[in-house]
């Protein structure tokens, strides 16, 4: 299997498990990466990730401009492209990412779906916490939502990053940036509950070297992956009789909604969800906009 190839299927993996994006979202991306790729090693002869420059993602554009495809397919393309860069330096299969300052054409955003807080209320309330495994996943639901992590952010974590003494967790995030996350009570108080009373379950006593002292351990005591933390908000989902696509992500999606919906300020909200700028952050004040918009057409008299 070429460097392309194994990378193009770790990408789709990831997009799938960690993004929860449906079958079509996927397959679309790799319609768009396959043919990216396709043009990098056959039309340009590079056959290494990290030998792919800016100008040759550019050839590529100018390829798909030929095609007279329109704007939102063109979009779509760099946002594949873009996408797939930032994961392969993420993921350290390349030290740079070429396509950084490739510009995406303006067009609409999309506003993130996310679950109401009755709804977190009941996903986390559907784990049983009369047994070790449901003592776990109320600990990771629970965390989740009170901290807006990423998934990769959380099967990473350490028992040496909680900071419970002062209510906060450290969380290492893209490109290796630290930051500080405040828990919250009722999320410190589960994930304590958790490893003083049901983390040592899954210890492998055979193997303790197993766990890389991850807070969060399967039953044989090794790290959780992200497979399995999707599987695991999918379960309580379903369980709770939510209807709305749940994936992990929508965790960190209700959690940044909800605070600002609540008067947060943006900035801390930034700092809280590690984005590097504050545009990033932004598409939730849209969310929450769309919430006004929606009030005030309820209540006003001449709405």
């Amino acid at each position: 299997m070429s460097d392309f190839e194994s990378a193009l299927k770790q990408y789709l993996r990831f997009v799938k498990v960690e993004k929860g994006l449906a079958e079509n979202s996927v397959l679309s991306y790799k319609n768009d990466l396959d043919r990216y790729l396709r043009f990098i090693s056959n039309d340009l002869k590079i056959n290494q990730l990290g030998g792919i420059t800016v100008a040759h993602i550019e050839n590529f554009l100018m390829e798909l401009l030929s095609m007279e495809l329109s704007i939102s397919t063109v979009a779509r393309n760099i946002s594949s492209i873009r996408s797939f860069h930032e994961f392969v330096v993420v993921e350290k299969l390349a030290d740079a990412n070429p396509a950084e300052l490739v510009e995406l054409p303006k067009k609409a955003k999309k506003l993130p779906e996310v679950l109401t807080a009755v709804e977190v209320e009941q996903i986390i309330d559907s784990a049983d916490r009369t047994i070790s495994v449901g003592v776990r996943d109320a600990a990771i639901l629970e965390t989740l939502y009170a901290s807006g992590m990423r998934v990769s952010e959380l099967t990473d974590l350490e028992m040496d990053d909680l900071y419970f003494e002062i209510g906060f967790i450290k969380v290492i995030g893209k490109g290796n940036k630290e930051r500080l996350v405040p828990m919250g009570e009722l999320a410190q108080k589960a994930v304590e509950h958790y490893v003083e009373n049901a983390r040592t379950d899954f210890l492998n006593s055979k193997k303790p070297e197993k766990s890389k002292n991850r807070v969060f351990i399967n039953q044989r005591g090794g790290p959780l992956s992200r497979m399995s933390i999707w599987n695991i908000v999918n379960k309580y989902a379903e369980k709770a009789g939510i209807k709305k696509n749940v994936y992990p992500h929508i965790f960190r999606h209700s959690f940044a909604t909800h605070l600002l919906e609540g008067g947060a300020d943006l900035r801390a909200v930034q700092e809280m969800l590690g984005h590097s700028s504050i545009i990033t952050t932004e598409i939730y004040t849209h969310v929450d906009r769309s919430l006004l918009h929606q009030i005030h057409k309820e209540f006003h008299p001449r709405a």
